[in-house]
């Protein structure tokens, strides 16, 4: 790992809290709360994550939420990922958490996001890590699950910045949420869906123009269209970007053929994610390093990466602009300077 990138000071903007269990908690929270699991222990655990496509990954992912039972649990799964993201110089991070993977099996919903909130606010007193807490409707489900799952959130409206929509794409397209999102909007929530992974360049389209969103996570279907490259860049709609989450589900067949070079050279603002890191082998600096190995990307492309990512995130201007010059600096103390075009 590069001493650059150890030292950047990053912002993560696409972290599913539930996909940061890593098998070592899982069988610690499996204990305590009487669960038997189907894997000896935590190396047959960890070897089951071979996935050809997002469906074999979402069939495990969802499984291994069993063990998520008591706030407590809810609470430990986000503090250990709080800290390994501390450890690798995130400064801020927006949590997407999937709460119908958890009611749908009678954990409470208040016992969810009580556990991750008071993890979230343990790590700002601790560390001065900011965050945001995004509720994500999962979209294999009907609408009218995403909307009761709104009517759950109302007591807890003060502690969620926005909603998203994540699980399979495929035969799940945005316009299958048209009313969740407008109800989410007329209540003060932030828009931003998961598109152009598994799905076409048009569901990108949609999730902007049907669903109103302000940022696309993945997204890297877009570069299969010019029109829409280039209507992206004009606009600076960010991309959440998960480089070694598309090479795990097979998005792209080797580090080398991922387009995010290309997004960044084609002026688009595109960012660094893990996605869900437990599963697919890497944290933020991980995922920058896999950048660099495998595109030969620049410490300039990086830099200006993770002030793409500053840019697309929810702090305020004033603590976007304190965040922007810590990077800065960082370029200035290592001789970098952002690329630019």
């Amino acid at each position: 790992m590069s001493a650059f990138i150890e030292q950047l000071p990053k912002v993560e903007l696409h972290l599913h809290i539930e996909g940061s269990l890593e098998p070592e908690l899982v069988f610690a929270l499996a204990r305590r709360n009487g669960i038997t699991l189907n894997y000896a222990d935590e190396s047959a655990l960890r070897a089951a994550y071979d996935f050809d496509d997002l469906q074999s990954f979402l069939d495990i992912y969802y499984a291994g939420m069993s063990v998520l039972q008591t706030e407590q649990d809810f609470f430990d799964m986000t503090h250990a990922y709080l800290q390994r993201a501390h450890r690798e110089n995130v400064r801020h991070t927006e949590i997407f958490f999937d709460p119908q993977a958890h009611t749908d099996r009678g954990v409470p919903f208040s016992v969810v996001i009580t556990g991750i909130h008071r993890a979230l606010e343990q790590a700002r007193h601790d560390w001065g890590m900011s965050s945001r807490l995004i509720m994500s409707f999962l979209r294999h489900l009907p609408e009218a699950s995403a909307i009761d799952t709104l009517r759950q959130a109302e007591p807890f409206h003060a502690w969620l910045t926005g909603v998203g929509l994540d699980s399979a794409e495929r035969g799940n397209p945005p316009e299958k949420f048209r009313r969740a999102y407008a109800l989410a909007r007329e209540q003060g929530y932030r828009l931003v869906a998961h598109a152009g992974e598994e799905g076409p360049p048009q569901y990108i389209r949609d999730a902007l123009e049907l669903l109103g969103v302000e940022r696309i996570d993945h997204g890297v279907a877009a570069i299969a269209d010019d029109a829409l490259m280039a209507e992206l860049a004009e606009r600076r709609v960010p991309l959440t970007v998960c480089p070694l989450s598309n090479l795990r589900l097979r998005v792209v067949n080797a580090m080398a053929e991922h387009p995010m070079q290309k997004l960044l050279q084609a002026g688009l603002c595109v960012t660094v994610n893990s996605d869900d890191p437990a599963y697919f082998g890497g944290y933020m600096n991980a995922n920058y390093q896999a950048l660099q190995d495998g595109l030969g990307m620049s410490d300039g492309e990086l830099l200006r990466l993770a002030m793409n990512g500053v840019e697309a995130c929810w702090l305020s201007p004033e603590e976007k602009t304190l965040l922007l010059h810590d990077i800065q600096a960082h370029g200035e103390k290592f001789g970098v300077r952002a690329f630019d075009g």
